[in-house]
């Protein structure tokens, strides 16, 4: 007999693993749990957990449908029940939908990445390495240059186009360039797990029920045939152990609860005989533990089985024998083994979690399956613990009572409802406007045309022409109290009601809004045209806080789904089946991929997930780009590397560090500017000098050149004037030659001539004297010796030549 704690109805764990592992063992915890959840009494199922929990959640998901029950409607406007003076419509308005996919809509948008990165000692190691590596070739940067200028000898153990400046650009490339083979195979695997269970729709359920019921569940199992199977877990068919960790991580016990058919009974345990199957079938009231959609029971040829999960612990004796060699060898016992003390061996033990998987048709004594979990996932960094299959958030629990945005609102929903009937029976009551028709003030008037004026053809006149006719004096000459036989009437009563009750119908709406914090930024229904829209992205982005609880939960279930697959990796790997798979999700392409891929089981890798960000923090970065390309802070190739960061922070930080190397680069540019520039004015500077030297080297050449010509042309000009002046001494020597000769022949001619004078004057006193001489021997007459007029040679008088 299997002994039960006084203080619980769970068996006692403090019992050898053997009873453990008996089926009596695992019917008594199938009991337990039946009794915790459904009383053991399968006649008030109405009033146990698993009703309370069922019913709570089916509720729930009628009112993010639109669909809640109209019965509290009718008892709110009924008189005693009685509804046959009201025609309304109870359909209900379907208010609370529309919060429900404003929250699970922004939820499926946030983008992630899977990232795996490997923390066990040789992953550990090979990074370490690769840094050592990275530092050894930073530090010794010149030298190796050297190296290899003068010896032609590449010692570099990196690409030295790609190494990194200093110790911050080191961080940034180890996040963002250096990624293990055998991370990037964990991450392929893991995609092509989420891939293959189409984890993107299992997702969205996930985030419908954690914001309509406050919790969510997914379960990860393993089977030859599929490999890793995730699942999707109805929180309304879910038993567990009471906890208050949001996490459900201190749960010792979980289960669902599953309506199989009997031939699907069958074909899952086979070892079930045609009398189990018999006794199963007619046993009454199986079906009680389930309910419809409409909250009724299923069809009898369904069959609820419990499906759960039992952690306890188990003892491991080891029993150390030294060999002959002297060596060490352990073996396995019992961890009921005690025996003597002996010099010849130890006795060493360690307790470990295990899990139990049971499987027991509920209301039925028929235990269809107990036994030692296989494949169970542990956490290498501590193999004594052992993780539950399924993982389950709800982050507003406390004390066991969960709550969730749907919750928070319905009684707002309701207020909705009842005001919007309300309307509808105001609505339904308004006439419209009349008027009031005096007959008495009509029998006074008389039109003169023979025609009557009784109430018909005044009511005619006035709705076509809006005129009337009165007499304002009866016949008899006194006042008529009717003289307007026509009057409007007014029935403005309702208005008042109505704008009453739209008023009501938007409080209670904001009451929503701000109980969800959803609100009119978040989906833009009512945006205010006089908010500037940095507020208004302001109000979204508050919103966006006021459920960040759910975001987070959804992340967290996904993040438990990435690690159990992590560690179920090994399994699959084991089995030729499932390792073809794996291998073949793999790009070909990646050979270091496939072969690190078979060595997974023996690393430990922790998983994080990286999400994208959102609208407002692409923007946010992108104008940290845009202002630090304007401000030149950064090139172009660099704004386009931080454009694919998905990591805001990381791409914060590397913006950062290209702006201060961008800096750097530019200061040491205008520093080489700088030296450029006064190494080319000191060239300038030398040059001009140099430009003035030869300029007065020049100028002293071209001087010394003009003296040499001068000279030479003096030379030249003294030697052509020698020969002139020669030519001209000889000329002139020739001149004064004839000048000597006429001088001398003048001279000679003037002596010539005073001698011929002299000769002729000579003659002529001799002639003169013998004239005289004539005369005084001849006595004759006085002769007069001047020229009478015959002076003149031929005509040619000398006085012409006298001076003028």
């Amino acid at each position: 007999m299997i002994y039960t704690n006084t203080n619980s109805s769970f068996p006692s764990q403090v019992v050898p693993d053997e009873e453990k592992q008996t089926l009596d063992y695992g019917y008594a915890v199938g009991m337990a749990i039946e009794g915790e959840w459904f009383r053991g009494n399968r006649t008030n199922l109405g009033n146990d957990r698993w009703s309370t929990n069922w019913q709570t959640f089916h509720n729930l998901r009628l009112y993010a449908r639109g669909e809640q029950s109209i019965q509290k409607y009718k008892d709110e406007l009924s008189i005693n029940g009685d509804l046959s003076y009201l025609n309304l419509d109870w359909k209900p308005i379907p208010i609370i939908p529309k919060f429900v996919d404003i929250v699970v809509n922004g939820m499926s948008n946030k983008l992630f990445k899977i990232k795996a990165f490997a923390q066990d000692p040789q992953s550990t190691a090979q990074k370490t390495n690769y840094t050592a590596g990275l530092l050894r070739d930073m530090n010794a940067k010149d030298l190796l240059n050297e190296i290899k200028n003068q010896l032609g000898v590449d010692l570099y153990n990196n690409d030295p186009q790609t190494l990194p400046e200093d110790d911050e650009q080191l961080e940034i490339h180890l996040q963002l360039n250096y990624k293990q083979a055998v991370e990037i195979a964990e991450e392929e695997v893991i995609n092509y797990v989420l891939n293959k269970n189409k984890y993107d729709l299992i997702a969205k359920r996930l985030n419908y029920d954690l914001t309509i019921l406050g919790i969510a569940c997914a379960k990860t199992n393993w089977n030859g045939s599929n490999g890793i199977v995730i699942d999707y877990v109805d929180p309304a068919n879910l038993v567990y152990s009471y906890t208050e960790d949001p996490n459900f991580e201190d749960i010792y016990y979980v289960g669902e609860v599953k309506s199989i058919s009997l031939e699907e009974l069958k074909k899952e345990f086979p070892n079930l005989t045609n009398e189990e199957l018999e006794e199963i079938e007619k046993w009454p009231g199986t079906n009680d533990y389930s309910r419809t959609y409409t909250n009724q029971n299923y069809d009898t040829t369904t069959i609820q089985v419990l499906y759960f999960e039992y952690k306890t612990y188990s003892n491991q004796v080891f029993k150390i024998k030294q060999t002959e060699q002297g060596l060490e060898k352990a073996l396995i016992k019992s961890d009921n083994f005690n025996p003597p003390a002996n010099d010849n061996f130890n006795v060493v033990s360690r307790s470990i979690e295990v899990l139990y998987s049971g499987a027991k048709i509920l209301g039925h004594k028929k235990m269809l399956k107990w036994q030692l979990s296989e494949n169970m996932t542990r956490p290498m960094a501590d193999t004594t613990k052992v993780e539950m299959n399924y993982a389950i958030c709800a982050p507003r629990l406390y004390k066991g009572r969960i709550e969730s945005v749907v919750s928070r609102i319905t009684s707002f929903a309701d207020m909705i409802q009842i005001t919007h009937l309300k309307l509808q029976q105001v609505l339904a009551r308004m006439v419209p406007d009349g008027v009031f028709v005096d007959v008495d003030g009509l029998a006074e008037v008389d039109l003169g045309n023979g025609t009557n004026y009784n109430p018909a053809e005044a009511l005619n006149m006035y709705f076509q022409t809006g005129s009337i006719v009165g007499r304002s004096m009866t016949q008899d000459g006194s006042g008529n109290p009717g003289k307007v036989p026509i009057q409007e009437l007014q029935t403005s009563s309702g208005n008042a009601k109505i704008s009453s009750l739209i008023s009501t119908y938007q409080y209670y709406l904001q009451m929503i809004r701000d109980v969800t914090g959803l609100n009119e930024a978040r989906d833009g229904s009512m945006p205010d045209p006089n908010s500037l829209v940095g507020l208004q992205k302001m109000a979204a982005a508050n919103s966006n806080v006021a459920t960040r609880h759910i975001l987070d939960a959804s992340l967290y279930l996904t993040l438990r789904m990435c690690e159990n697959i992590s560690k179920r990796v090994g399994d699959s790997l084991k089995f030729p089946l499932t390792a073809n798979a794996l291998v073949q999700s793999i790009s070909i392409s990646n050979v270091k991929t496939l072969e690190e891929l078979q060595n997974l089981d023996i690393h430990d890798f922790g998983i994080f997930l990286e999400l994208e960000p959102d609208e407002e923090e692409k923007a946010q970065l992108e104008q940290n780009i845009q202002v630090a390309l304007q401000s030149g802070g950064i090139d172009l190739e660099d704004a386009i590397d931080l454009r694919e960061i998905n990591n805001l922070k990381l791409a914060n930080q590397s913006l950062k560090y290209k702006r201060k190397k961008k800096l750097e680069r530019d200061q040491a540019n205008q520093q080489a500017n700088i030296q450029a520039q006064a190494q080319a004015n000191a060239q300038t500077a030398e040059a001009a000098a140099m430009a003035e030297v030869q300029k007065g080297q020049a100028l002293a050449q071209t001087e010394i050149q003009v003296l040499q010509s001068k000279n030479q042309f003096e030379i030249q000009r003294m030697e052509h004037e020698a020969q002139l002046k020669k030519l001209l001494m000889a000329e002139e020597f020739s001149y004064q030659m004839q000048l000597a000769q006429i001088n001398a022949k003048a001279m000679q001619d003037k002596i010539n001539a005073a001698e011929d004078r002299k000769d002729s004057r000579l003659k002529t006193t001799a002639t003169q004297q013998s004239e005289l001489i004539d005369q005084r021997q001849n006595k004759t007459m006085p002769k007069d010796f001047e020229s009478a007029g015959f002076d003149n040679m031929s005509g040619f008088d000398l006085a012409q030549f006298d001076p003028k």
